[in-house]
């Protein structure tokens, strides 16, 4: 007899890695999985709904979600049949990038309450059903941010920092359980929001910023940024091809990069734990050889670095 399908609440499915994995799932060929799908807005239900096809009502659920509500979450749960989630894809970010001095602190609050807390918060709401049933699976949408600081997205790696070091301890405590923790580690994710979110901030004012750190941060950052972006960036499909295979793994890993072309960039951290080979890397391409790091982000997307690069 085959196993019953597992159910899987993922948030954030308005678009992006959110909407390809929900979609994905939805459409496994041996239906293993029920997924419900959930978004903060459900007027952008549209997209989802319509890639979903004759999935939705069947294998695919469509609910109201809002990590940073305590009574959403638990209106949520109680619509799911029997209240029991088996994997947990915690997806749903905000993002926020800019220089220090030109963000409220209001908008970085945001970004905590949805990635850090957000996260946090659904997690505390199933775990009590997975420690009873013991089994389960919480699979975190987590950052290369959350392995290295980025030059002018401190508040947004800062909330990915603050996920790793949250759920690796968790993680431990878990597996008494038979309840495993996953953090699943894109570098950059080339979607619609991104897009948008660099055209906004490249003409956004950022009252109190010194004209030297504007500077940076339009001439040399942003440029930088859509260069990245366009040699090393990955399709949101991509990633959910990833995220497929962590949960579908009989021993699931605590984390996973999803994309090789990046691993040059992390592995500088990794060969000096003082974290000085990294910072000054950094600083000397990006405000000294802006033309080599231009130059060697080309050579990331060529047949060069096809194989993940780690340190001896």
């Amino acid at each position: 007899m085959a196993d019953p399908p597992r159910t899987v609440l993922i948030s954030g499915c308005s678009s992006g890695i959110g909407l390809e994995l929900a979609v994905q799932l939805a459409h496994d060929p041996r239906q293993r999985y029920h997924v419900v799908a959930t978004m903060r807005d459900l007027g952008k239900k549209g997209t989802l709904e319509a890639a979903a096809g004759e999935a939705l009502g069947q294998t695919l659920t469509v609910a109201q979600l809002d990590v940073s509500s305590d009574e959403s979450v638990a209106q949520c749960l109680s619509c799911i049949q029997g209240g029991e989630v088996d994997v947990l894809v915690n997806n749903a970010g905000v993002g926020l990038v800019g220089p220090l001095e030109g963000l409220s602190l209001a908008a970085m609050q945001n970004v905590f309450d949805t990635n850090f807390f957000g996260a946090v918060r659904l997690v505390k709401a199933v775990l009590p059903g997975m420690k009873r049933r013991r089994q389960g699976h919480i699979v975190v949408v987590s950052s290369v941010m959350g392995l290295q600081g980025v030059v002018f997205n401190e508040v947004y790696a800062a909330s990915k920092f603050a996920v790793e070091g949250f759920f690796e301890s968790l993680a431990v405590q878990l597996l008494q359980f038979n309840i495993f923790i996953s953090l699943v580690e894109p570098g950059p994710v080339i979607t619609e929001f991104e897009g948008k979110l660099l055209e906004q901030v490249s003409t956004a004012e950022f009252p109190g910023t010194d004209p030297d750190t504007l500077s940076y941060f339009r001439d040399l950052y942003l440029p930088a940024s859509r260069e990245l972006f366009h040699n090393v960036g990955q399709s949101p499909q991509d990633v959910a091809k990833v995220i497929i295979k962590v949960i579908g793994s009989a021993r699931p890993p605590l984390r996973r990069q999803t994309n090789t072309r990046y691993a040059p960039l992390t592995a500088l951290k990794a060969m000096d734990p003082s974290g000085s080979l990294y910072v000054r890397t950094s600083h000397r391409l990006l405000f000294r050889w802006p033309r080599l790091l231009n130059l060697g982000l080309r050579c990331l997307a060529c047949s060069c670095f096809r194989t993940p690069v780690w340190p001896r």
